[in-house]
């Protein structure tokens, strides 16, 4: 039954092509994740930058995640074709929760995306950091308050070496997709962040990304269904800059980005341009 769903969908977007000229695609995901970086004058820089950075491609869709203290504002300010992402959402609703943010909330604001399981939060900040559980529960929560998710997943530098990357990034996904419904998932784009790239200068090559790109779509297709597998964008992170972005969006199963450092300059309007042409 889900194969034969699979095969219709598909089959109706192969026709729109052969009608109209415009094949199947996933449209990319340039995301932008802030971290705990900004400023009131920053923040301005920023969305300046943006709102004055000429027509966006239109295969990319960008969302940008800033510090919670700025959402408001750049929901406010962004130009339209911007959203806005929270970089966490609470593990609860409202209530006595000190120094939380709800779900409810950020979706009463305006706020459409979250980011979950970011690997910065999975380790800690000098303390525990979120389980595999934890974070699926917080993506059930989001999307169960009408919340988009960039979901992110990702092996650190001793487990690639002792050839783990899909046993990782396995255990991850199988922890969230516990907690989802099939129709979930038309919400959830995965960004695959290896651990080692993060902040550290070192990028995964295209045939490294492209790989592990493939391997989480098979475990989709395997784990939930093809139509889901064939349907989700999954996103690279982990120093994705302006001079190695363009060998990147070319993999086929790459469907866009997810920036750190490098969504803070004014090279990010390059990686939001690199998809023009090739998805």
């Amino acid at each position: 039954y889900c194969l034969y769903n699979f095969m219709y969908y598909f089959n109706m977007e192969w026709n729109s092509y052969l009608a109209n000229g415009v094949p199947p695609a996933r449209p990319a995901l340039i995301g932008g994740n802030w971290k705990c970086n900004g400023s009131i004058k920053k923040v301005d820089e920023l969305i300046n930058l943006l709102n004055n950075a000429g027509q966006f491609p239109l295969e990319s869709e960008v969302v940008i995640a800033p510090p919670a203290l700025y959402l408001s504002k750049c929901k406010s300010c962004f130009r339209k074709e911007v959203n806005v992402s929270a970089q966490n959402v609470g593990l609860n609703g409202n209530g006595a929760y000190t120094g939380e943010i709800s779900a409810t909330m950020l979706a009463d604001s305006g706020i459409k995306w979250t980011l979950t399981g970011h690997s910065e939060r999975r380790v800690g900040f000098g303390g525990d950091g979120e389980s595999s559980e934890l974070v699926g529960k917080k993506t059930a929560i989001a999307l169960s308050a009408g919340l988009s998710v960039i979901f992110c997943i990702g092996e650190k530098l001793e487990e690639r070496q002792s050839g783990n990357t899909m046993k990782v990034c396995s255990e991850q996904l199988a922890a969230t997709a516990a907690c989802l419904k099939e129709s979930d998932w038309d919400r959830v784009v995965i960004a695959y962040e290896p651990v080692w790239a993060i902040g550290t200068g070192v990028v995964a090559t295209p045939k490294q990304a492209e790989e592990t790109h493939a391997d989480i779509r098979k475990w989709l297709a395997d784990n939930i269904n093809p139509y889901v597998a064939q349907k989700v964008r999954i996103i690279y992170g982990g120093s994705v800059k302006a001079s190695n972005c363009n060998a990147l969006i070319q993999c086929p199963n790459i469907d866009g980005f997810l920036v750190g450092g490098a969504s803070l300059l004014p090279e990010f309007v390059d990686i939001i341009n690199c998809t023009r042409g090739n998805k």
